[in-house]
């Protein structure tokens, strides 16, 4: 059986095989039994690499943070994490140096955190879910997800991509305009507006490069 730390675009925590191309947290989730007991402690949310310096951790072991892993960067920006401060520098560089063009001023990471926190979350309690909102296909930029019949779809050189735990598995064209379901977070969208690209998984290089003339 697999372990249930798989984060979705949707931001849920699922038990599925794989263990895609990035790893991140958002605090202690499990308990003793390794079992998933809430869906955030901190609102530091980051994505990291899967290897740094040799560490070498033990999944959900007890009292430590949950180690959650993501298709690729766009999956976990599209479920509300940001690049790691630490084993991802450079990138982090990136999207701060992109936040501060698209948000307009020099951020702590706990300052950016909770403005991202306030935008992928809403209702409180038990009761509190993903934030989604309505936007025009035609101003979103190249790595935000799309709800589209209850599937994430990933906005790609000119194709929408369908999620799934180990790869982009379908290919539809992108509709001129109209308005659609974003599961990317507001102020992560403006970020990608601003220059930062997130990568993405191969097959969705392969993908879109078959839509291609």
């Amino acid at each position: 059986m697999p372990l249930q730390n798989r984060a979705t675009p949707f931001g849920e925590i699922v038990a599925v095989e794989g263990r895609g191309l990035l790893m991140g947290n958002r605090g202690i989730l499990h308990d003793d039994q390794r079992r998933i007991v809430r869906a955030w402690q901190v609102q530091r949310w980051i994505a990291c690499v899967t290897e740094f310096r040799g560490r070498r951790r033990e999944l959900m072991r007890p009292h430590s943070y949950t180690e959650l892993f993501f298709l690729d960067e766009a999956a976990a920006f599209a479920a509300g994490h940001r690049p790691c401060a630490e084993c991802r520098h450079a990138d982090y560089q990136r999207f701060k140096s992109a936040w501060v063009t698209a948000h307009g001023q020099p951020l702590s990471a706990e300052a950016m955190d909770a403005v991202i926190h306030a935008d992928r979350l809403e209702g409180r309690g038990r009761a509190q879910r993903k934030r989604t909102y309505q936007a025009e296909i035609a101003t979103l930029p190249d790595g935000v997800y799309l709800a589209l019949d209850g599937r994430a779809w990933l906005l790609w050189r000119g194709s929408l991509l369908a999620w799934s735990a180990g790869a982009y598995t379908e290919r539809r064209p992108v509709p001129r305009s109209g308005m659609v379901e974003a599961l990317t977070p507001a102020a992560l969208v403006a970020v990608f507006r601003a220059g930062y690209t997130p990568s993405v998984h191969p097959s969705a290089e392969r993908m879109a490069g078959d839509s291609r003339p």
